[in-house]
């Protein structure tokens, strides 16, 4: 099992949507003989794109798993999306993964969502390699894709290690630095070795020197024998470019065309040979829940077993399937586990390994490798999942937040609970949705990262649990408040046969700073109120304020004094002086200048610099007001104030504005007076209803 774990790659294809990872995985399951045709995304009929909503938009919502045998080594693909709607998902996947693939378009460069890829294996310390796919197309650059790459990507130093021959529609192969010699493919994707192109080989000697010299610096011993003029061996240049690659200091660039199966071959051998084993990322820390201690888990099968839970899939049929990568020990087809998360055991019956849309059953599984179980009772994604004798639990990633809401409905009446049990199921198997009632505007809020991402999950919840919604944009929560003092006076009397209602109460109001709330302050001396009576007076007043006197919104940000009364030995009761601080505020309000308060939001925007003016603009109309720019790379960061009514459907306009390169955040900052023209008719419309 030593020697498989050492032979075993665990990589994860990472870009922007459009670039090529599902095509890629495609003809690397062909290369290793696992299918017998290559899956085209146009047509339908891919392997690690199955889902149907994934097969309608030509692009994968969901990360796919599978594994080829590729020269004496087992390489284990994790196909990610590349959507920024579905981000959080390859944000979970690829801390699976040894190593990230990353595809460069050669035709559009590097995408915002290739940098939030690359920032992600920076996160969890992985080694990159990056192949310029697309080679073949009209306007494709390699040397400007190169570029770019350089510039934009931070961390490791990405060093040309192949170079194309030929370019667009004339394609016809790669030049290999690392063996010095060009290899040209027929149409069916196989490479026949040839001598360099003449007029490639200045360009070659060239990128060779430059290549070598990189390689070097990776290794002090190198480093000399180098400066010393002494010529490095293949081997040498080999293990100076592993190390290099596998500590972070350089990140080597592949290059060909995926539909055109040019330079994939050579990408495999490259991946087996540079790329790391689990054995080469060495142990995991986690933290022993029963001391609170830092420990760590090695790759070795021989120490107890630790594994993370990084995906869930839920299915109406098959029931929970959750996916999980081993970290040490082994695990054989049946058996119970421990849950440090959920401080529990689980037990399992079937071990399996996800290939495509099928699981393959699985006698034993060591460090490293990516299997499932299906219908663990308790087990979420993020769980630790170990040897009950000796727990760990590792850290879970954190989901990325929630860019826009919709309120949704039952499309027909009575359907709400099924909702609530079919959603759970989704949200089991999506970390990035999230369900809330929300008690001020009484709807339920969908959330998610854009409104592909809602309508996706709307789409699965109706396909899956035959359960349809509708979905509007959610209301805002308005709240209202005073900006005036006043004193005024609350009496409730009704007289009946027997008993009556007597309830007499002063109270001065007066408005607090933004996001106090609401203070009562007892100021009554001499007993002109009995002390029973006044915490009704309280509650009178805090119930009224539930819904103001504007447009019905709860107000708050004010204080009251009570500060004199009078009340009758018989007639008084807490219910009467609870309607009379009701009627108190009512009649406070109205004399204390109401006004209507908007929440605002704090955004941060990333975009490239060539659309801040339009941003910047857009910003304007929308009532922001921006609170200081800063730049990371080619990119520029805005942050600003901006009002939740104007930002509700933001995702999509943003991506329209970027071209989808250009992304946010946000969350609820303060809430601020709503300009006087916009409050009526806010409040016209809340009247109406």
């Amino acid at each position: 099992m030593v020697e498989m774990i050492e032979s075993l790659r665990n990589i994860a294809l990472v870009s922007h949507g459009g670039a090529g990872k599902t095509s890629l995985a495609e003809v690397m399951l062909y290369k290793g003989g696992v299918t017998n045709r290559i899956g085209r995304v146009e047509d339908g009929n891919t392997v690690m794109d199955f889902e149907p909503e994934e097969l309608k938009r030509q692009s994968s919502i969901s990360s796919a798993f599978h594994q080829l045998p590729w020269k004496k080594h087992t390489i284990s693909l994790v196909d990610t999306p590349g959507d920024q709607n579905f981000f959080t998902d390859t944000k979970f996947c690829i801390q699976a993964a040894d190593g990230i693939l990353v595809l460069v378009d050669a035709v559009d460069g590097v995408k915002v969502q290739t940098e939030q890829g690359w920032e992600l294996a920076a996160e969890f310390g992985q080694p990159c390699v990056l192949f310029i796919n697309k080679l073949d197309r009209e306007r494709a650059d390699f040397r400007r894709a190169f570029d770019e790459a350089s510039q934009v990507l931070e961390g490791p130093k990405p060093m040309i290690v192949q170079l194309p021959i030929g370019s667009e529609a004339e394609l016809k192969g790669v030049v290999d630095l690392i063996q010095n010699k060009a290899f040209v493919y027929d149409e069916n994707g196989n490479a026949t070795e040839t001598d360099i192109p003449a007029d490639m080989k200045e360009l070659v000697e060239t990128e060779r020197e430059t290549f070598i010299e990189n390689v070097a610096e990776a290794d002090d011993a190198l480093v000399e024998k180098y400066l010393e003029g002494e010529s490095l061996t293949d081997e040498e240049i080999r293990a100076a470019l592993r190390k290099g690659t596998l500590d972070r200091s350089l990140a080597p660039v592949l290059c060909g065309s995926v539909t055109r199966n040019i330079g994939i071959d050579l990408l495999l051998d490259f991946v087996a040979a540079v790329m790391p084993s689990p054995v080469d990322r060495g142990p995991k820390e986690g933290v022993d829940p029963t001391s609170g201690e830092t420990v760590e888990r090695a790759p070795d099968p021989s120490a107890p077993f630790s594994s993370f839970v990084f995906k869930t899939v839920a299915d109406p049929f098959a029931g929970r399937l959750s996916i999980f990568r081993i970290v040490s020990g082994k695990l054989g087809s049946d058996g119970t586990f421990y849950n440090s998360d959920r401080e529990t055991k689980e037990r399992f019956n079937q071990l399996l390994r996800p290939a495509g849309k099928e699981q393959k059953q699985v006698g034993e599984a060591g460090p490293g490798e990516i299997v499932a179980v299906a219908k663990l009772k308790e087990t979420k994604t993020g769980d630790t999942l170990c040897d009950d004798s000796a727990r760990v639990k590792f850290k879970a990633v954190e989901p990325m937040p929630a860019l826009i809401s919709f309120a949704i409905e039952p499309k027909s009446q009575g359907d709400e609970d099924k909702i609530f049990s079919a959603m759970a199921k989704l949200l089991e198997e999506d970390m990035a949705l999230s369900l809330e009632r929300k008690a001020d505007t009484k709807e339920l809020l969908l959330s998610g990262q854009g409104q592909v991402h809602i309508e996706s999950a709307v789409e699965k919840l109706k396909r899956k649990y035959n359960v349809e919604v509708l979905l509007k944009p959610p209301k805002v929560p308005y709240r209202e408040t005073i900006k005036k003092s006043a004193r005024v006076q609350g009496r409730h009397k009704k007289q009946t046969g027997g008993h009556g209602q007597f309830g007499d109460c002063w109270i001065q109001m007066e408005p607090l700073p933004r996001g106090e709330g609401y203070e009562f302050v007892d100021a009554i001396v001499g007993g002109s109120i009995p002390k029973t009576y006044i915490p009704a007076v309280d509650k009178g007043i805090q119930e009224a304020a539930v819904k103001g006197v504007l447009a019905g919104y709860p107000v708050v940000d004010f204080k009251v004094i009570l500060d004199d009364g009078s009340y009758h030995a018989v007639d008084s009761s807490e219910m009467a002086f609870k309607i009379a601080g009701s009627l108190a505020f009512k009649k406070a309000v109205q004399q204390a200048n109401p006004a209507l308060l908007e929440p605002i939001m704090e955004i941060t925007i990333v975009t490239p610099e060539e659309f801040m003016g339009d941003i910047m603009g857009d910003l304007n109309g929308k009532r922001g007001r921006v609170l200081g720019m800063d730049s990371k790379g080619k990119n520029q960061i805005i942050k600003a104030h901006v009002p939740m009514a104007e930002f509700l459907s933001y995702a999509p306009d943003l991506r329209s504005m970027t071209g989808g390169r250009g992304m946010f955040t946000m969350e609820f900052s303060h809430y601020d007076e709503v300009p006087a023209q916009l409050a009526q008719k806010i409040i016209e419309a809340a009247q109406k209803e």
